[in-house]
């Protein structure tokens, strides 16, 4: 995944046009890196799957 990718994907989220994405363990690192530069990165949420995939949600409140 590219950075410009994700960072459409991280809009879909945060507008609601998908309510959740799942990032594959081989994207997990490139997809975090941009992740965590995003201001509102504590209204995401990550919930690990078997295998080592990663559901993507953005919440209405952000985590503490």
């Amino acid at each position: 995944m590219e950075e410009q990718e994700i960072a459409a994907v991280l809009d879909e989220l945060r507008n609601k046009g998908i309510d959740e994405y799942r990032v594959s363990k081989s994207d997990f690192l490139q997809f975090r890196n941009v992740l965590i530069t995003q201001d509102d990165f504590k209204f995401f949420r990550g919930i690990a799957q078997q295998g080592g995939d990663i559901i993507y949600t953005y919440m209405e409140k952000p985590r503490s």
